[in-house]
């Protein structure tokens, strides 16, 4: 175990300075804060707590703070993982500036509705230990949202061969499990599989509706409906309730229709930008055939630098019988020539027969 310990720091670090200056700094603070928890209760200040939140104390502050507040080394190390996945897989796409935005409405998000679920938990129960005794913080929020975009960019990559899990599946996966570990009792609180539901969500609404592009906002794309959250099972039914959702919130102006737009001024014939033909669609694409034009120049390569036996063998066989196609042509030249007499004069390229002068 000890030498795998270099070469990992190595490959971390190489990770590290490759990333932009909005991933260093929230790999930097993350780890700061850490190391503060152990002499101040970082959780209580900097994260959520559902009673502090609200009216009349106002600590509004924990809505930007409480994702990068974490109490475990594993969980230092999977808020920097995850930070650092989204500076090597997104950052690319989006740019720096973007992914700074989509950390914060992403966060701030698994936040506030996470804070408003206690608060209605504790007006129907009258429990107090909804206000007070329950704090919002970690990376369980932001790994939603990352998740969600991630199943957005490559959804079709596998992540697992045995059994076979594409990319697509993991924000589902993922909230099953922490439901289960949950219900088991491994985790103590509620509160991070209710900031990565809200983290998730929230992240899917930004992206499916606000996010600006070179295309204009959204991704309108069939891949990324709220239904393909779910089993195929399902779909049908949980796209009925999201389209009638989705229809009152276009009524009171929270989202905006999907419309379809025919450009015909274009200079060759009508394009149609439809529904499951967005730009996002054409980049995931052009990524999965990027990543296999990839491994077959890689297979390529390797079928080149090492040449089978067979082909050297071949090549030898090739060379003997050059050289001894000359020496067999003279031989039947030479006995075509004895057996035919002296009427006959058979000529080559190699060797050839000619009359020799008669004598007066």
């Amino acid at each position: 175990m000890n030498r795998y310990l270099p070469v990992a720091r190595q490959h971390f670090l190489s990770a590290l300075a490759s990333t932009s200056v909005v991933v260093k700094t929230i790999s930097v603070v993350v780890v700061l804060l850490y190391l503060l928890s152990w002499a101040i209760n970082t959780p209580y200040v900097l994260g959520v707590t559902p009673g502090y939140l609200f009216p009349p104390n106002f600590w509004v502050w924990t809505l930007v703070t409480h994702g990068v507040v974490e109490q475990h080394v594993w969980g230092v190390a999977a808020s920097v993982g995850t930070v650092m996945a989204c500076g090597r897989l997104l950052e690319p796409l989006w740019g720096a500036l973007e992914l700074l935005i989509f950390f914060t409405v992403v966060n701030v998000s698994a936040g506030l509705f996470a804070g408003l679920s206690y608060l209605f938990t504790y007006m129907a129960t009258f429990d107090l230990d909804y206000l007070f005794a329950v704090q919002v913080n970690g990376v369980a929020g932001f790994l939603g949202g990352v998740l969600v975009a991630l199943k957005q960019t490559m959804g079709d990559t596998t992540v697992l061969r045995v059994p076979q899990v594409r990319l697509k599946a993991a924000p589902a996966l993922v909230l099953l499990l922490l439901a289960l570990l949950r219900l088991s009792g491994l985790l103590d609180s509620s509160a991070p599989l209710a900031a990565y539901s809200y983290g998730a969500l929230s992240g899917w609404v930004y992206l499916r509706f606000y996010q600006r592009h070179s295309r204009g906002r959204g991704d309108m794309s069939d891949h990324f409906a709220f239904a393909s959250f779910f089993p195929e099972a399902l779909q049908p039914a949980v796209g009925l309730l999201a389209g009638l959702i989705h229809s009152v919130l276009v009524k009171i102006k929270v989202c905006r229709k999907m419309v379809k737009r025919y450009d015909v001024g274009a200079p060759s014939s009508i394009t149609i930008s439809l529904p499951g033909t967005d730009p996002q669609d054409a980049e995931r694409r052009r990524q999965l055939a990027l990543k296999a034009l990839n491994e077959r120049l890689k297979k390529v390569e390797d079928q080149s630098a090492w040449p089978s036996m067979d082909d050297e063998e071949d090549d030898d066989e090739d060379e003997v019988r050059t050289d001894l196609q000359p020496l067999l042509s003279a031989a039947s030249l030479s006995g075509g020539a004895a057996s035919s007499g002296p009427v006959q004069h058979s000529e080559s390229s190699i060797i050839s027969f000619e009359d020799a002068p008669s004598r007066s």
